[in-house]
């Protein structure tokens, strides 16, 4: 009976990490962006203007946008940059063999530099989807 109760409280717990590691990603980006353009510095406020754009619905599905977004974040090895677009391919549906599709590109575009950003996006991927 302890071994059952101490699974259960592991899965449970472990639940609650993931979705905690989301949220202070999410939390922390939110927060830093607030304090960002709250400079009024005209030049980054149309950059992220600008990025908003390119990623809406054009002649490339906004799905498509995210992964091409994904793949250019792991080669450039931003570990903020790759948890943002996952979580945008999570609110787009994309399944998990679209993502490792994407993995498997950004590994053989960037090289064996990557397989770490790729272990944390796998990572991040496993939390946003428990």
């Amino acid at each position: 009976m302890g071994t059952v109760v101490l699974i259960y409280l592991t899965k449970h717990l472990n639940k609650y990490c993931m979705s905690q590691m989301v949220n202070e990603f999410n939390d922390y980006r939110t927060r830093m962006n607030e304090v960002i353009l709250s400079k009024n510095n005209l030049v980054m406020k149309r950059f992220w203007s600008l990025d908003n754009q390119a990623y809406a619905e054009g002649a490339l599905p906004t799905k498509t946008k995210e992964l091409m977004g994904l793949v250019a974040s792991m080669v450039l090895r931003c570990d903020d940059c790759i948890k943002y677009h996952l979580g945008k391919c999570h609110e787009l549906q994309c399944t998990t063999d679209e993502i490792y599709e994407v993995f498997s590109i950004a590994n053989l575009v960037g090289g064996s530099i990557v397989i770490p950003h790729t272990r944390r996006a796998a990572e991040f991927w496993e939390e946003l989807n428990h």
